[in-house]
């Protein structure tokens, strides 16, 4: 008689054994080793206008906290803990990740943004490293030791990433740029020559090294997705001609200009012509990470409302006793915890090995516009203390903002769903 294999089991809305223990840990490692540094840094921490020079880089003490959050959550296990045992990770799965995330992102801003691998830490990408590119690029980033950028975007195309003018030649001159909006990559003898701009490049001014996608085969060859190529960039290989100061993220992103840059071989991150592919394998993760944190973000404002609704008093009663202002809570809660039900099915089919596109544009969009909403709402309730910069709030909604841009603007993720819907 013919054996059939056992149905997959359906996603448990239950936090099992071993997350529970790694949420336990998270709170423990944040007291013990995470919020000591902010206490010691103080208004430098506290103050957002002080955390930088004056051409927006964060100023060296701030600087250094951060990377001894990433070590020290490296040694303790946490940092990149969902990559692979073989690289350095720990192999959770991706609900326990996304649980984490959300986890420590509902301790509000902080340095605790730092304790996971975010873009400046080691993704799937970078865990296809091989050879000397292993010892000397993956793993001090697995280590927390060094830190990285991914660079896609260009000055003029954003959400239109492939659109990137290149060559690709063999045995020719060295060749510069022709357009300060395109990343050429041109194989001069055995070496690869890069030129070009990359722009919003998160953790630019302080990265070890970056992840730099050119294309290196024509359109007409490759295809508008295929002959792109990823190269590791050494950090006193290219300029930061500029910080991109945007609001709520002052000080972290910057402009990479990539003149003459002579890479060999090694150089080369998976497939050559193929990163774009690598990439979009890995297009959910980025996506669910985001919505892990915008929905952890989303439930530490809900509880502010909440402890501000039931305390402050207005016409003899708390605030919270009138519907325009419980109503706005109540409303938070329903749609944070469909946002939260969405991701956690995504994270689930992820683990079942689904690249699950649609189901992450959904996530990425929900959770995203939820803690924006939520945000402002939260702003409102508390009125003018909503404004003020002794309170998270409005930190809160830059945050939110940020989001919906960043790993796909809101457009992005509908078309996407639109298309999987057929009418597009």
């Amino acid at each position: 008689m013919a054996t059939q294999e056992a149905p997959r089991a359906g996603v448990s809305f239950e936090t099992d054994e071993e997350t529970s223990l790694i949420l336990s840990s998270l709170e423990e490692f944040l007291e013990r080793e995470v919020e000591p540094l902010e206490d010691d840094l103080g208004e430098t921490w506290s103050n957002p206008r002080k955390r930088h020079e004056d051409d927006g880089r964060l100023v060296p003490e701030v600087r250094e906290a951060i990377e001894t959050v990433r070590r020290r959550s490296a040694e303790a296990g946490f940092y990149a803990m969902n990559l692979p045992e073989e690289v350095g990770g720990e192999g959770v799965s991706n609900v326990t990740w996304y649980r984490a995330i959300k986890h420590v992102a509902a301790t509000g801003p902080g340095l605790s943004e730092y304790v996971l691998a975010g873009p400046e830490g080691p993704k799937p990408l970078l865990a296809q490293a091989e050879g000397e590119q292993v010892e000397r690029y993956l793993e001090p980033c697995v280590r927390g030791e060094k830190s990285t950028a991914f660079a896609q975007t260009e000055p003029g195309v954003g959400s239109d990433s492939p659109n990137m003018s290149t060559t690709a030649e063999r045995d020719t001159a060295e060749q510069s740029s022709t357009s300060p909006a395109s990343t050429e990559a041109t194989q001069d003898g055995d070496e690869w020559v890069l030129n070009g701009h990359k722009q919003w490049i998160t953790n630019a001014p302080y990265a070890d090294f970056v992840q730099v996608f050119a294309r290196t085969s024509p359109v007409e060859e490759m295809g508008r997705y295929g002959g792109i190529t990823c190269f590791i960039v050494e950090a006193d290989e290219y300029e930061v001609a500029s910080l991109n100061n945007a609001v709520g993220m002052t000080g972290m992103q910057g402009e990479i200009v990539l003149d003459d840059v002579r890479l060999s071989d090694d150089r080369v991150l998976g497939t050559e012509d193929g990163a774009f592919y690598d990439a979009m394998e890995f297009l959910s993760l980025g996506r669910l990470e985001i919505g892990a944190r915008a929905l952890g973000h989303t439930e530490f404002l809900i509880d502010r409302g909440v402890d501000y609704a039931t305390e402050r008093e207005a016409f003899g009663r708390p605030i919270g006793k009138f519907q325009g202002v419980s109503h706005k809570l109540a409303r938070a809660r329903a749609d944070a915890f469909a946002a939260d039900a969405a991701a956690l099915r995504l994270a689930w089919l992820m683990d079942g090995g689904e690249q699950a596109i649609e189901e992450s544009s959904i996530v990425k969009y929900l959770a995203t516009n939820v803690m924006f909403d939520v945000a402002d709402d939260v702003v409102q309730v508390h009125g003018g203390d909503g404004l003020s910069e002794d309170n998270p709030f409005m930190e809160e909604l830059q945050t939110a903002r940020i989001l919906r841009i960043v790993e796909g603007t809101d457009e992005i993720q509908l078309n996407t769903i639109a298309k999987e819907l057929g009418v597009m």
